[in-house]
């Protein structure tokens, strides 16, 4: 059976995005491999095995273009309330919390935030199958 470990994304300045995602999520390093032409950084938080892959491309001065093919990351927290009131607090400026309730059942409350690259982070409220 097939378990999931990480999911890659390209960033522009390693710096910048390492204070981000730690800033955000308490991300930390949990590997990094620097080799000529890239550096990989691995993230992870002690909740769990998943890692996030930060890919810096030596040389790229440029944004990348996210294309309309990306959808996003998630993470799931305990206190909705309290983490989007603490990311407004830090300036990262997450969006709205929303309350998705199709048909008038709560399936889940959650908000999004966008990464230094543009990369959406979607922010949900630990119940239910978002554990």
């Amino acid at each position: 059976m097939a378990k999931t470990i990480h999911s890659m994304i390209r960033v522009l300045d390693e710096a910048r995005s390492l204070a981000f995602y730690r800033q955000a999520f308490g991300l930390e390093i949990a590997d990094r491999l620097d080799f000529p032409e890239f550096t990989l950084v691995y993230l992870t938080t002690p909740e769990s095995p998943f890692e996030l892959e930060l890919t810096i491309n030596k040389g790229r001065t440029e944004p990348y273009d996210l294309g309309d093919g990306y959808g996003h990351l998630a993470v799931s927290v305990d206190d909705l309330d309290a983490e989007h009131a603490r990311l407004t607090e830090a300036g990262l400026s997450p969006r709205k919390i929303v309350e998705f309730a199709p048909e008038g059942e709560l399936v889940g409350r959650f908000f999004f935030i966008a990464d230094p690259d543009g990369y959406q982070i979607e922010v949900l409220q630990r119940a239910g199958r978002f554990k």
